[in-house]
């Protein structure tokens, strides 16, 4: 009966510490997964921001030559305003106004 009481509780022991191996296992493992997320994380972070960056240097390549037209157009609407205002003129000057 002794014996098998002692049996029995060997049996027990070696299950707890399987157990505990097992479970301190698994816990590292699951650091170890946490860790490769966590770096996987950064490195996608890291590829965003440089597409990021990449396409904001791109609509500020973009900006300048609108930039440019913009000006041209608003230097020609000027002209063509003072064109009109010195013909207005004239044609006073000539009606006697």
């Amino acid at each position: 009966m002794k014996k098998m009481i002692f049996s029995i509780a060997a049996v027990a022991c070696l299950m707890c510490a399987g157990t505990y191996s097992f479970a301190n296992e698994m816990s590292n493992m699951a650091n170890e997964m946490k860790g490769e997320m966590k770096a996987g994380t950064d490195s996608m972070k890291g590829e965003m921001k440089g597409k990021s960056d990449a396409m904001k240097a791109k609509t500020d390549s973009m900006k300048s030559p609108k930039d440019e037209m913009e000006n041209e157009m608003r230097m020609k609407k000027n002209d063509m305003k003072g064109e009109m205002k010195t013909k207005k003129d004239e044609m006073k000057g000539a009606m006697g106004y």
